[in-house]
C-alpha cells in the first residue's frame, strides 16, 4: 500500500526499462525491472510483462497476441466456473472470436474427454484452461497434450490460485502451456494488476517470436502508460510471496479452506466437485429455498461478506443463482485456522438455514464481530 500510493503515480513512462518514450525514467526502470526479476522467480517464467492493468486486460493481450478474429478458441464455460474472458458470449473473447465452451461432468470435474472431443471437432487456434470458480487441482499436462493434438497454443488463466503456484501448493501450469496470465491479486495477495509469464519449456521453439508478440501487443498494442505505482507494488508483493512464511499461509489457506468444506458438506450443502484442493469453494444450493442472492444478502447482515455464484446446470438467473462462492485467503491473512475456519462455516450454515431469522443473523453477527476482534486486520 505504500508503494501503490507513493508519487510514482504521478510518472508517466511509456515502454519498457531501457526503452522509454518519456525522460527521468531511471528510477521507474530499476522499479519495474525489479518486479520483472521478482516475477521470474516466483514463477520460474523465462519471460514477464508487469505491465498488464488488469487480468481481463492480461488475456485481451494473449488473445490479439496469437489470434485474429474470427479464430476459434476453446475455454471452460462462464455457468461451470470459468471466467468472462474465457469466451462468454457477453464479453470481447466471446464477441471477437468464435467460442466454444466446455464445462465440468455430474461430478463437477473437469470433464477432459469433452474438451478433447470439441478440440477435435472444432480445431480451435487456442485452447484455453483456467477458471474463476473451480475448487479441484487441473491436469494442466493433459490439456497441453489436447492442444497439441490440433496443433493449438495452451492458454493458461492461473489468476485465481498464481499464489498457491507460487508457493508449490499448487501445480505450476508454466512447463505446459504456451503463455500464462495471472492477476497479482486474489491469492498472490498484492496490488491489483496483472501479469503475463511463460517459460522457454512451455513456449517451445516458439520463445522468441511468442515474447516479441506478447511484448508489442500489451505496448503499443492495447496499453499506453503502465501504472508505475501499481507496478512497484507488484515488486513488494513478489518479494513477499518469496519469503518462506508465504508457502506456510497458502498451505493454511488450503487447509481452512478443506475445513470449512467439511462442515458445510457435514450440515447437508452440496460443495461442487464434493470438496476443495485449492482455496475455494462453491455451494450448490440447486433444490433448496434460498437462492444465492437471498444467501449473500442475509450473510451480510451478519456481516458475512460471500458471492452468488452460477453452479453447473442452474435453474436460475445469472443475477440470481443457486449458489455462493467462499474463500480463505482473506481470513487466513487474519490468522484463522481450522478451527476458526470450522466455526465460522457452522454460522454460515446457521445463516443458510433460516436466511429470514433475524435472531439467528443477529446471533451470528455478535459471533462474527468477536472473531474479528480476536483476529484484527491489523495488529
Amino acid at each position: 500500500m505504500e508503494a501503490q500510493g507513493s508519487q510514482l503515480t504521478n510518472k508517466y513512462a511509456e515502454g519498457y526499462p531501457g526503452k522509454r518514450y518519456y525522460g527521468g525514467c531511471e528510477y521507474v526502470d530499476i522499479a519495474e525491472q525489479l518486479a520483472i526479476d521478482r516475477c521470474k522467480q516466483l514463477f520460474g517464467a523465462d519471460y514477464a510483462n508487469v505491465q498488464p492493468h488488469s487480468g481481463s486486460q492480461a488475456n485481451q493481450a494473449v488473445y490479439f497476441a496469437l489470434l485474429q478474429p474470427g479464430d476459434t478458441i476453446l475455454g471452460m464455460s462462464l455457468a461451470h466456473g470459468g471466467h468472462l474472458t474465457h469466451g462468454a458470449k457477453v464479453n470481447a473473447s466471446g464477441k471477437l472470436f468464435n467460442a466454444v465452451q466446455y464445462g465440468v461432468n455430474d461430478a463437477g470435474l473437469i470433464d477432459y474427454d469433452e474438451v478433447e472431443r470439441l478440440a477435435l471437432e472444432h480445431r480451435p487456434k487456442m485452447v484455453v484452461a483456467g477458471f474463476s470458480a473451480y475448487s479441484q487441482v487441473v491436469d494442466w499436462a493433459r490439456f497441453r497434450a489436447i492442444a497439441d493434438k490440433v496443433g493449438a497454443y495452451l492458454f493458461v488463466d492461473m489468476a485465481h490460485v498464481a499464489g498457491l503456484v507460487a508457493a508449490g501448493v499448487y501445480p505450476s501450469p508454466l512447463p505446459h502451456a504456451h503463455v500464462v496470465t495471472s492477476t497479482t491479486h486474489k491469492t498472490l495477495r498484492g496490488p491489483r494488476g496483472g501479469i503475463i509469464v511463460a517459460s522457454r519449456a512451455g513456449m517451445g521453439e516458439q520463445a522468441e517470436e511468442l515474447e516479441k508478440k506478447l511484448q508489442s501487443i500489451v505496448f503499443p498494442g492495447i496499453q499506453g502508460g503502465p501504472l508505475m505505482h501499481v507496478i512497484a507494488a507488484k515488486a513488494v508483493a513478489f518479494k513477499e510471496a518469496l519469503e518462506p512464511a508465504f508457502k506456510d499461509y497458502q498451505q493454511q489457506v488450503v487447509k481452512n479452506a478443506q475445513a470449512m468444506a467439511k462442515v458445510i458438506i457435514s450440515r447437508g450443502y452440496k460443495i461442487v466437485s464434493g470438496g476443495t484442493r485449492n482455496h475455494l469453494m462453491l455451494v450448490d444450493m440447486i433444490g433448496k429455498d434460498v437462492s444465492g442472492k437471498q444467501a449473500e444478502e442475509a450473510l451480510g447482515k451478519a456481516h458475512i461478506t460471500v458471492n452468488k455464484n452460477s453452479v453447473p446446470n442452474d435453474p436460475r438467473k445469472p443475477f440470481v443463482t443457486s449458489g455462493l462462492r467462499i474463500g480463505t485467503p482473506a481470513v487466513t491473512t487474519r490468522g484463522y485456522k481450522e478451527a476458526d475456519c470450522e466455526a465460522l462455516a457452522g454460522w454460515i450454515c446457521d445463516v443458510l438455514d433460516a436466511p429470514e431469522d433475524e435472531g439467528v443473523i443477529a446471533g451470528v453477527r455478535a459471533k462474527v464481530e468477536q472473531q474479528c476482534r480476536q483476529f484484527p486486520v491489523y495488529r
